[in-house]
């Protein structure tokens, strides 16, 4: 029991430091922490701060507001996994590490560790910038629940970036991050409301994981009722992306490790 003890201890430590370590090493290029952490409340401040009609309406602007801190997750969790792991399979580093007796679970959770705290970060100008120039509100206590319900909609969306990043060279990983990115965006009604989306957009729009994400986040800071695409899709979405990213990891190793 002991033993079992002090390995999970052991396996924080190593999470801690790797996580830290993650984190010094991205705040070493400020431009792309600026650009995720500026880039969605500059898209609110100036496509829905204008439209008087929709940041004057609390429920309008609470619904773009929720919509661009869902961009700011995703985009943070893409970018973070799918550029961080393609460029790092091109470094001697990486594999080095993967030599080292310590437990992979530890730099797998060290990631989800830092990638998470520039996803909170992220979400942080999009609510300062709604809160003081639209009309969106929400109690406390729900937004503590919009926070959670990003972090549980955000893991499909490293799980994609993982995959990206084991299946790309970096080069190639930047365009497919961007492309699959601005898509998900567009499609998921993060950019334009799916209100306004013709039938057949819409019909498609509900079975990607960012419109899924956008009304799980709505639903836990609005409350009402939870349509029944929204959770399984997100569940359909964590558990293959998860597994495809965990084929495409073993794929790798087995070609550079055998």
């Amino acid at each position: 029991m002991t033993s079992v003890t002090e390995r999970g201890r052991s396996t924080a430590r190593l999470t801690a430091l790797h996580a830290k370590y993650g984190l010094i090493e991205t705040l070493r290029v400020p431009v792309a922490v600026i650009g995720t952490l500026v880039f969605p409340a500059l898209a609110l401040l100036f496509f829905v701060v204008p439209q008087r009609t929709v940041a004057e309406n609390p429920v309008y602007a609470t619904a773009a507001v929720i919509s661009l801190a869902v961009f700011a997750v995703m985009s943070n969790a893409l970018f973070s996994f799918g550029l961080t792991i393609s460029e790092n399979r091109e470094k001697p580093w990486d594999p080095y590490l993967r030599t080292l007796p310590a437990p992979g679970v530890a730099r797998v959770l060290a990631q989800l560790v830092s990638t998470g705290a520039l996803g909170l970060l992220a979400i942080i100008p999009v609510i300062v910038v709604g809160g003081l120039l639209t009309a969106a509100e929400a109690p406390p206590l729900r937004i503590l629940a919009g926070v959670l319900a990003l972090c549980v909609s955000a893991l499909p969306f490293m799980f994609i970036g993982s995959a990206i990043g084991y299946a790309l060279p970096f080069k190639a990983a930047i365009a497919v991050v961007q492309i699959v990115m601005f898509s998900l965006a567009f499609i998921g009604g993060l950019f334009l409301p799916p209100v306004l989306f013709a039938n057949w957009l819409d019909a498609i729009s509900k079975f990607t994981p960012s419109r899924q994400a956008r009304e799980f986040v709505i639903w836990a800071v609005e409350g009402g009722p939870l349509e029944w695409w929204v959770w399984v899709g997100l569940l359909a979405w964590t558990i293959g992306s998860f597994a495809l990213a965990l084929v495409l990891y073993r794929r790798d190793q087995g070609r550079r490790f055998r």
